[in-house]
């Protein structure tokens, strides 16, 4: 099947003629129109767009002059602004919002000659960690627990994307992270992400949730594949003030580099209280891996990493509060009338906004509020820098720090739920690194004994994401994950 390669292999596939770019895309419209109706990983299928982008894909595969990602089918994150096609963040308050413009990141991946597929699935504005906020109705993660049919969580908030991608919907698909929103589904859903330095991309274009922490990133089925995809969707962007004018290195190399002699760092801080023996197993089982590579182990301490969480639930609602106030029913998207000025606000807000997206604004209007804003925002922010001085500190000693992704496989819909502080706790291990602007990548290193993906994360030097390539091609190639989800409404995946 079609829908099983890797982005890789159908680079070559299609340069070989072994089959073109529109058979490839119906291959994968066909799994969304089999698959979709369960997972609802897509919020929209654009069918003919998507048909149309392939056909001129033939064309220029035809005359040899094409760009890597020619014929690629894709899905993007319903957050990425993308030219006449809706782009609604999962809120009801943009849901008829059509762009007349189209994100950097995208205009990147179409300039590469990609695919798109359709706009996937995502917690309202990026925010949760289980993608159940979404307007349009929560995404389920097409791994099964043995002998279970519980709905899963896929992760989020890219939870739409990863599960995309798993459910062989996708080659590969865009996603954010703010807190650990690629990361994250990665782990749940038994593929590979990676969170760029902060400022490699460019957020123009982009729906803000926290502008300092946002960050765009590739999702695929392996290493390479996002190497692929970073290549295309990174680079200096003028539009971007936050865009870092940095030349964008061939990423795709760094698999095959040499890791003898490499150091790599084992924060004790993240060996959290009550985290499963599976997760410890299996972060020393990567321990191992990088002992056989040649790598040497240092253990390394990231003192502040108790205050990441905290910290990043003052300064992203706070930052949420500021980007979200655009959103009024004057300007553009859903308009609620009413008496007075102030209750049309008040009455589009609170018929828009879902119940996660109005807890995070009220709690980020608090904190920045008469009062208390140096009381608990300026005072985050001063931790901040300390969590990235943290960082820094351990990279003078080690190249690479190793960390489990999630303190647990993914858990089912309704058993954190109704506990907002267990479902924050979710993003315990990524959090840090997007408070301190590093890259991160998140890959599967096996399974639990429910048969569930559990991942590992490695974290790099600022502007250092070939490292972390490498080093997750080695891992990834020892690690062997060749497991697939569970067999989904009579298709087997």
């Amino acid at each position: 099947m079609l829908t099983e390669m890797t982005i890789t292999d159908a680079v070559e596939g299609l340069r070989q003629k072994k089959f073109s770019a529109e058979e490839l895309t119906r291959d994968h419209l066909k799994a969304v129109g089999q698959l979709n109706s369960r997972i609802n990983a897509y919020i929209t299928v654009t069918e003919e767009v998507a048909l149309g982008q392939a056909r001129v894909a033939d064309e220029k595969l035809a005359s040899g002059d094409a760009p890597v990602l020619t014929g690629i089918p894709l899905a993007i994150k319903d957050l990425f602004c993308t030219r006449d096609i809706p782009t609604t963040a999962a809120s009801r308050i943009l849901e008829n919002f059509v762009p007349p413009y189209e994100s950097t990141v995208t205009s990147n991946l179409l300039r590469n000659g990609a695919v798109f597929l359709g706009k996937t699935n995502l917690d309202e504005f990026a925010m949760g960690s289980g993608n159940l906020n979404s307007a349009f109705g929560a995404v389920e993660n097409p791994w099964k627990r043995k002998n279970d049919d519980a709905f899963l969580v896929p992760g989020g908030s890219s939870g739409g994307s990863a599960a995309a991608v798993a459910a062989r919907m996708a080659l590969g698909a865009t996603g954010t992270d703010t807190g650990g929103s690629i990361r994250q589904p990665a782990a749940y859903c038994g593929i590979t992400g990676i969170k760029p330095t902060y400022g490699r991309c460019s957020r123009w274009g982009i729906i803000a949730f926290a502008s300092s922490l946002d960050q765009a990133g590739p999702m695929a089925k392996t290493v390479e594949d996002c190497a692929i995809l970073l290549q295309s969707m990174a680079g200096f962007d003028p539009k971007d003030s936050t865009s870092v004018d940095r030349a964008v290195p061939d990423y795709r190399a760094a698999c095959n580099r040499s890791l003898k002699g490499l150091r790599v760092g084992i924060p004790e801080e993240y060996r959290a209280p009550g985290m499963s023996s599976e997760i410890e197993a299996i972060w020393q089982q990567g321990i191992d891996w990088l002992k056989e590579a040649g790598c040497e182990i240092v253990d390394v301490s990231l003192p502040h990493t108790k205050y990441g969480l905290a910290t990043y639930y003052i300064i992203a609602p706070a930052e949420a509060s500021s980007n979200l106030a655009r959103y009024d029913g004057v300007r553009y998207g859903r308009r609620v009338s009413g008496k007075s000025l102030e209750e049309l606000y008040a009455n589009t807000r609170g018929e828009g906004f879902g119940t996660e997206v109005k807890r995070r604004i009220l709690m980020g209007t608090y904190v920045l509020s008469a009062g208390y804003y140096d009381a608990y925002y300026l005072r985050a922010q001063k931790v901040r820098k300390l969590i990235y001085q943290d960082f820094m500190n351990a990279y003078e000693k080690v190249d690479v720090l190793l960390t489990p992704t999630a303190p647990s496989a993914a858990f089912a819909k309704g058993e954190h739920q109704d506990d907002p502080v267990q479902m924050y706790l979710n993003d315990i291990f990524t959090v840090p690194a997007s408070m301190a602007g590093v890259p991160g990548l998140a890959l599967p290193a096996g399974l639990n004994d429910q048969g569930l993906p559990l991942g590992l994360q490695l974290l790099g030097r600022p502007f250092d994401e070939e490292t972390l390539i490498a080093v997750g091609s080695a891992m990834e190639k020892a690690a062997n994950f060749t497991y697939k989800p569970a067999i989904r409404s009579g298709v087997s995946l």
